[in-house]
C-alpha cells in the first residue's frame, strides 16, 4: 500500500547546513522508487501554526519509505537538516 513521508519544516536555525542538505538530498534518492508530490511550494494554512515549508514524498509501500529513511546515504545527508532546522516528519501509509 502507498506510503507517505510528510517533512514539515518549523524553524531554520542554520542556513548554512540546511543549504548542504539542500544540495546533497538528491543524491540519496538513487535506487529508491520514490515520488516528490510537494516541496517548498505555495501554502494555506487551514489551522494551527504555519510551518516554513513543506515535502511530500511518495513511496510503493512503508518498507520503501523506511528503507529510503534508514539508507545509509540519507542518514549522511540528514545530519546537515538536523544542525540546520527544526522539522516534524512522518510515514503516512495511503489508503
Amino acid at each position: 500500500m502507498t506510503a507517505y513521508i510528510v517533512f514539515t519544516r518549523e524553524a531554520t536555525t542554520d542556513q548554512t547546513e540546511l543549504d548542504a542538505y539542500g544540495q546533497a538530498v538528491a543524491a540519496s534518492f538513487a535506487g529508491h522508487p520514490l515520488k516528490i508530490l510537494a516541496a517548498y511550494g505555495a501554502q494555506e494554512v487551514l489551522e494551527g501554526t504555519p510551518p516554513e515549508g513543506v515535502v511530500i514524498l511518495e513511496f510503493p509501500t512503508m518498507e520503501a519509505a523506511r528503507a529510503w529513511y534508514d539508507s545509509p546515504a540519507y542518514q549522511e545527508v540528514v545530519k546537515h537538516r538536523w544542525k540546520g532546522s527544526s522539522y516534524r516528519v512522518v510515514i503516512v501509509q495511503g489508503t
